[in-house]
C-alpha cells in the first residue's frame, strides 16, 4: 500500500502552460486573474481579470482579509463555485502562489490553477494581449475557511506536534543581519532556511522565469531537510513568499502544509517571542 504522506502523487494539475490557457480559455467555468502588480491595464491575457493581492490580507491584525469582501471581489469577476480559477502574474509568480494560497484556504482546493512563467510566458510564445476589461456575469460563490490550512504565532508557542518550521526568506534576513523595517532579527527557533526562489529555474532565454521541474523539486527539499511526515510551517515577511513556497509543496505532494500567515511581520515585531540570530 502506497503511504499516503509519500511523494509519488505528484499535483501536475496546478500547473499549466500557455497552450493550456489558449485551448481552455474562452470556457465559461475558466476565470482568469491577472494577479500583477502593474500593467493590467496596458495589456493583459484576453478575458483576464485584475485582482489586487494587497486587499487579501488584513495587515491591522496579521491575518486574511474578510470573507466577505474576497467573497464580493471574486463574484465580480465571475467566480462561482464550482469554477476553475487560472492565476498568473508577471512571472516569478510570488503574487499569483499568493493569490493560489488564500483562495485554496477559502475551501477553493484543487480549483485553482498556476500559468507557469506567468505573463512573461504568454506574451514570449506570441499569445494575444487585450487592454479591454472584459464583462463579467457577476458569480455566486460558498467559501469557508479552512483551519487546517494556517498556523497562528500562538499555535507555534504552544508547540505544533510533528511540525517543521520553514524559513523561506533571503540568507541575510534568516541570520538576522537585514531586519527590514523588524524591531528584532533573525528566526523562529528551529526553523530550517531554503529561500523561496530557489524553486524556481533560471531564466529561458526570451527571459521566462518557470518552476524547476517536480523531481528536482523533490530532491532538493528532501536535500534540506523538509520531510514530508511532517506538518510543514512556511513564514517570511508578511507570507507571500511563504505562500509561494506552500504552492511548491503542494505541487510536488507534500500532503500538509499550513503557513503562518502572521510570520515575522508579527513574530519579529511582538514583544512576546524568541528569536535565534546566527
Amino acid at each position: 500500500m502506497t503511504d499516503s504522506r509519500d511523494l509519488n502523487d505528484l499535483n501536475a494539475h496546478l500547473l499549466v502552460d500557455p497552450s493550456w490557457v489558449e485551448k481552455h480559455r474562452r470556457n465559461p467555468d475558466i476565470i482568469l486573474l491577472d494577479a500583477r502588480a502593474k500593467g493590467y491595464a496596458a495589456g493583459h491575457i484576453p478575458g483576464a481579470h485584475w485582482i489586487d493581492v494587497k486587499a487579501l490580507k488584513d495587515n491591522t491584525s496579521h491575518t486574511f482579509a474578510a470573507v466577505d469582501a474576497l467573497r464580493a471581489v471574486l463574484e465580480k469577476c465571475g467566480v462561482s463555485s464550482g469554477a476553475t480559477i487560472v492565476v498568473y502574474d508577471e512571472g516569478n509568480s510570488v503574487l499569483a502562489t499568493r493569490l493560489f494560497y488564500v483562495l485554496e484556504y477559502y475551501g477553493l482546493r484543487d480549483q485553482v490553477k498556476l500559468l507557469n512563467g506567468g505573463f512573461a510566458a504568454w506574451t514570449a510564445v506570441g499569445k494575444e494581449v487585450s487592454a479591454e476589461v472584459p464583462d463579467a456575469e457577476e458569480g455566486t460563490l460558498a467559501l469557508f475557511a479552512e483551519p487546517l490550512l494556517v498556523v497562528t504565532k500562538e499555535d507555534i508557542q504552544a508547540g505544533l506536534k510533528d511540525s517543521l518550521l520553514l524559513d523561506t526568506r533571503s540568507a541575510l534576513e534568516y541570520a538576522g543581519a537585514d531586519l527590514r523595517s523588524n524591531r528584532k532579527g533573525g528566526h523562529l527557533p528551529g526553523a530550517i532556511h531554503k529561500e523561496w526562489k530557489e524553486a524556481l529555474g533560471a531564466a529561458d532565454t526570451d527571459g521566462v522565469v518557470r518552476f524547476k521541474d517536480a523531481l528536482t523539486l523533490k530532491r532538493e527539499f528532501a536535500d534540506a531537510g523538509i520531510n514530508p511526515a511532517k506538518t510543514i510551517v512556511p513564514y517570511c515577511q508578511s507570507n507571500q513568499r511563504g505562500a509561494h513556497t506552500y504552492f511548491v509543496l503542494r505541487l510536488i505532494g507534500y500532503p500538509d502544509i499550513r503557513p503562518y500567515e502572521g510570520s515575522w511581520e508579527e513574530w519579529g515585531n511582538d514583544e512576546d517571542t524568541e528569536v535565534t540570530r546566527l
